[in-house]
């Protein structure tokens, strides 16, 4: 049991050290999504956050997005408090929503499922922080953040979920065989790939793909 628990902090601290690593790395080459709004730029965290969820726990996706927030905000973030706040509020709606339902249904179809709801959570949830936080944020009044919400706040994140969701689905399988080496987590048996769930995420690679070079104003 307390060879478990050891295990289950290692694997922790290794995956939340791996999400702010992708952080720091996106800071310094990050992708601008919309030009007008240059504080809105990508990057994958969400998609380790999300794969430790699956393996550990929606508990364990909101540890590492609270320790990865805290840790952006006191080296990397300019946007202190306010930003790790929202960081974190979108990185947990994501990744803890997918987790939950992946926790009740361990199959291909929940991860899917998870991922989907996640999606919308995130979009939901980060609109209405937008509306309520931005304006301290940007110092502007509340009617000026209204009228970016549907074009730029909204597809800013349906773009943000998309592309975690098909990065979360190309990676499981590899990060996991790579854990299972490790014995972090327990070594999975090998099952034939099912080659809908890769046709569905390189479709949503693509979608978001034209979405961003739409955006950019590159298309």
């Amino acid at each position: 049991m307390k060879d478990q628990k050891t295990k289950r902090i290692v694997l922790i601290a290794m995956l939340a050290a791996l999400s702010y690593l992708v952080v720091s790395i996106f800071k310094l080459f990050p992708i601008q999504v919309i030009p007008a709004l240059p504080f809105l730029s990508f990057e994958p965290k969400d998609v380790i956050i999300t794969i430790a969820g699956f393996i550990l726990g929606p508990l364990s996706s909101a540890a590492i997005s609270f320790l990865v927030s805290l840790l952006e905000m006191v080296t990397i973030s300019g946007t202190g408090p306010i930003g790790a706040v929202m960081n974190l509020v979108s990185t947990c709606a994501f990744a803890c929503t997918a987790a939950f339902i992946y926790k009740k249904k361990r199959t291909i179809g929940g991860a899917v499922i998870g991922l989907v709801a996640g999606s919308v959570t995130m979009v939901a949830v980060m609109l209405l922080w937008n509306w309520l936080i931005t304006p301290l944020y940007m110092g502007v009044d509340r009617r000026t953040v209204e009228a970016l919400l549907l074009p730029g706040f909204l597809p800013f994140n349906a773009l943000k979920a998309g592309l975690n969701s098909a990065l979360t689905i190309w990676l499981y399988k590899p990060l996991t065989t790579a854990l299972g080496r490790t014995g972090l987590i327990e070594a999975r048996p090998k099952r034939p790939t099912k080659l809908g769930i890769y046709l569905f995420a390189a479709a949503l690679s693509i979608s978001c793909i034209l979405l961003l070079l739409v955006l950019q104003g590159k298309l």
